[in-house]
């Protein structure tokens, strides 16, 4: 019998410093997030970041948490039970990190009769951090628990049409009544050594646009290229400029490159070049999260502002939209019935 995992990010099961330290704890230790030796891991996330990040992190949870709880998990469960209903197999939620267990959703599955499981990875683009460490996740726990199942793996959607489609219709119907200067595409930031972990040739990634825009294998699971051609192919979609849009990646550690430029410099940059009404659009992610609803629509708003800018604006991600549900069934439905999957 097929059925259907969802997996998410995950969050703490309450916005408080008890509950936010040991999801940090499992979030920080994975190899995959700070791929350094467990000893100097052990050193950084326990013995420096947990000791002050818990009490920051909740502070700014309490800001977004609604009263049904974390918004990433609220919008991943609405989103699950909505593609559920579009679909005659059994669709689960898991976590990567967090007490909604991948483990327990692989059980969940198995206890409704399933033994061949489409794993749908809610991340358009490839990274260690994200796509990847949930896949490894996965499958460890398969081989650990559930050896007679059969696991087949949703691809990277960053180029496939029908997502295009519904980003750029979102983009669209989030500006119909914000007249802006400019529209940046804020992604998740990751260290610039990942893009050269995760180059299989390891050779062709430079961190530049030329080998970004030069056709190689090492596109596949290469996150700065995608995101960069998940803009282009919005602009394409809208048949707008590109002269009114840009790219920048949020979320970064101190004292290590990462992915440029850093979103919070051009926040600070863009009222100095008279780029005074925003708006900002967050692709790497489905669901509306702490990233997303602090860091972007919040601390970012306030930055733009305190820099000169006079109004601002952050389009919420698909979240639980109907079109998105609708592309989502459709691809399940292909693997269900084809054994097709999206590209």
């Amino acid at each position: 019998m097929k059925g259907v995992l969802l997996v998410n990010l995950g969050s703490p099961d309450s916005p408080t410093p008890k509950d936010v330290k040991p999801y940090l704890d499992e979030f920080l230790m994975d190899e995959r997030v700070i791929d350094v030796p467990l000893w100097l891991r052990n050193i950084i996330v326990r013995g420096i970041i947990l000791q002050t990040r818990p009490k920051k992190s909740a502070e700014a949870y309490q800001k977004i948490w609604w009263d049904e709880g974390s918004p990433l998990i609220v919008i991943s469960e609405r989103f699950q039970h909505k593609v559920a209903e579009q679909l005659d197999i059994p669709v689960v939620l898991g976590m990567r990190y967090g007490s909604m267990s991948i483990k327990g959703a692989l059980q969940e599955l198995r206890d409704k009769g399933v033994d061949d499981v489409l794993l749908v990875p809610l991340y358009p683009h490839y990274a260690m951090s994200s796509y990847e460490t949930v896949v490894v996740k996965t499958m460890e726990d398969q081989e650990a628990h559930f050896p007679d199942m059969r696991i087949t793996t949703l691809p990277p959607f960053y180029k496939n049409k029908d997502y295009i489609k519904v980003l750029a219709d979102k983009i669209a119907d989030g500006l119909k009544d914000f007249e802006y200067d400019h529209i940046l595409f804020s992604y998740h930031g990751i260290p610039e050594r990942h893009i050269r972990k995760s180059d299989p040739t390891k050779f062709h990634c430079k961190i530049n646009d030329q080998c970004c825009s030069t056709n190689s294998v090492a596109h596949n699971t290469c996150y700065r290229h995608q995101c960069f051609d998940t803009t282009k192919r919005v602009i394409q979609e809208l048949g707008w400029s590109a002269d009114k849009m840009s790219n920048s990646f949020q979320s970064r550690l101190p004292n290590d490159p990462w992915l440029k430029p850093y979103t919070d410099f051009e926040l600070e940059r863009f009222p100095n070049e008279g780029i005074k009404r925003l708006a900002v659009i967050t692709p790497a992610f489905v669901s509306d999260c702490l990233e997303t609803l602090e860091e972007i629509a919040m601390e970012g708003k306030d930055q733009f502002l305190e820099a000169g800018g006079e109004t601002y604006k952050h389009i919420p991600c698909l979240n639980d939209d109907k079109p998105w549900v609708s592309v989502m069934a459709n691809w399940v439905k292909d693997w269900e019935t084809k054994e097709i999957l999206p590209m």
